[in-house]
């Protein structure tokens, strides 16, 4: 860790990170990156676990509720730690470097990059099928064009921050844009009298009491994204006021409009009809819209591209904070000397990406590793409560009764739980790819006296970066 770091010369302005998200850019974030492709295509997983239309509404409702408390708990904890790195941070203030560390590993190694390529991969398919209609997309074409969505995305979070958050402004305008296209027309639907699928919406025959816990997994996965904010606290305009008005927001605009696009669909799709349908929301256009639903697909991709953009502008911040910790090399804290973004800390992830995308099986590796983000999640949840009784004094800007991080915690764990339950063999792959975690803390941070010719390299590695990206340290 302790290399010498060359000093290009910056010019008179100073090299940080600006403060240039608004409390309208925060919720592009959390908003623009929750909404991906789910709501789009297949919100299919709560209706076919709850076996009733009235339940489903129900469970949407109640995801979007405990996503709120979960949120809210986020909030207390940007307020009172003004530091960017969102699960990372909270972990490593709470419990300690080696924790932090372990969820650094399972992110870097498997969580960031196989999410990123899912969410790219429905950006490729979506963006294509116009073109190729009726036929169906080649899988060549749809990872190539994937490779180039990834790049781009990359290169836009390189080049400008202000041009990040505008994008990310315009993406979330036209998911929303795309969701009352949906909304309207059903609930004119609705209000012309086409109750014919709400009719008996809660036989309690119909309600199957067993899958109500995987129905709220699903629903809690739709919701997943309102954390996003607090991963770069740090760039954010007068924090104690505008991340938990972000969050707020955020999450009742969610909450609204996926539990109306889901009453939209139930005006024109029976039950049985939106389980067997490959993509809801063409379904229901075809139906009402005829020709028009060749617009759908588009949106689709725009809302993919916005949740691609949101994820790795965030998570890109959680990189520049564990090399500012130490936990990474410290290029990856650098700042560029012109544009003012932690470039490294973006690039970090393209190459294992594209690996991911052409030569892994990015849906196993999902299975593997999903319920650690809750693990992770409940875990900074219970170090909100343990902070609050280790560190009484801590400035506390917004604090939230101690009832909702207990409640959320608990519903966290009973999420990993159920994963033990549903899928043992996987998540156990997923728990022994996240040790691996445990040596590689060890050997790469706690041993001090590291081999001469590792320090060399090192040394030798982070100079070449630092020149070839035009890095220097932040200015604190």
């Amino acid at each position: 860790r302790g290399t010498p770091t060359l000093h290009l010369d910056p010019g008179p302005c100073k090299v940080e990170l600006k403060r240039k998200v608004t409390v309208l850019r925060g919720i592009s974030i959390i908003v623009g990156t929750i909404i991906g492709a789910g709501i789009f295509i297949s919100p299919k997983g709560i209706l076919k676990n709850s076996g009733s239309v009235g339940m489903s509404l129900v469970v949407w409702v109640t995801c979007g509720v405990l996503s709120l408390f979960g949120a809210l708990c986020y909030a207390e904890l940007g307020t009172s730690i003004k530091k960017s790195g969102g699960h990372y941070t909270y972990i490593l203030e709470a419990f300690g470097p080696q924790m932090a560390f372990m969820r650094l590993w399972a992110d870097m190694i498997a969580i960031r990059p196989a999410g990123l390529a899912v969410i790219a991969l429905a950006f490729g398919r979506y963006i294509l099928e116009p073109i190729f209609m009726p036929c169906g997309v080649p899988e060549t074409a749809i990872k190539l064009t994937t490779a180039i969505g990834i790049t781009a995305v990359m290169y836009i979070n390189s080049m400008s921050v202000s041009w990040t958050a505008r994008l990310q402004i315009f993406l979330t305008c036209s998911k929303l844009l795309a969701m009352v296209i949906i909304i309207i027309p059903g609930l004119y639907q609705l209000f012309k009298g086409e109750t014919k699928n709400f009719q008996n919406a809660f036989e309690v025959g119909a309600v199957e009491f067993m899958g109500l816990p995987l129905a709220f997994y699903s629903g809690m996965y739709a919701y997943a994204g309102w954390f996003y904010l607090n991963f770069v606290t740090e760039e954010v305009d007068n924090p104690e006021r505008t991340v938990p008005l972000a969050i707020c927001i955020s999450m009742v605009i969610v909450t609204i409009c996926y539990t109306l696009t889901n009453v939209a669909y139930y005006t024109v799709m029976s039950a049985e009809e939106l389980l067997a349908s490959h993509a809801v929301a063409v379904t229901f256009a075809e139906k009402l819209m005829g020709h028009f639903s060749l617009v759908v697909p588009i949106f689709v991709s725009l809302s993919c591209f916005g949740s691609m953009n949101g994820c790795l502008f965030a998570f890109s911040r959680m990189f520049y904070v564990a090399s500012r910790e130490g936990h990474l090399p410290e290029v990856f804290s650098m700042i560029h000397i012109r544009r003012h973004t932690p470039i490294a800390a973006v690039i970090i992830l393209y190459p294992i990406t594209i690996l991911i995308l052409f030569l892994g099986d990015i849906y196993s590796l999902l299975n593997f590793m999903s319920f650690l983000r809750w693990l992770f999640i409940g875990m900074a949840v219970v170090g909100l409560i343990y902070l609050r009784y280790t560190r009484p004094d801590m400035p506390r800007p917004f604090k939230v009764p101690i009832f909702i991080p207990a409640v959320f915690s608990f519903t966290c764990f009973f999420m990993v739980f159920l994963s033990l339950y549903s899928d043992p063999v996987n998540t156990g792959i997923g728990f022994a790819i996240s040790l691996t975690g445990i040596p590689a803390y060890y050997i790469f941070i706690a041993f001090h006296t590291k081999p001469k010719w590792l320090l060399r390299l090192s040394d030798f590695v982070n100079r070449s970066l630092q020149i070839l990206l035009e890095v220097v340290p932040a200015e604190n």
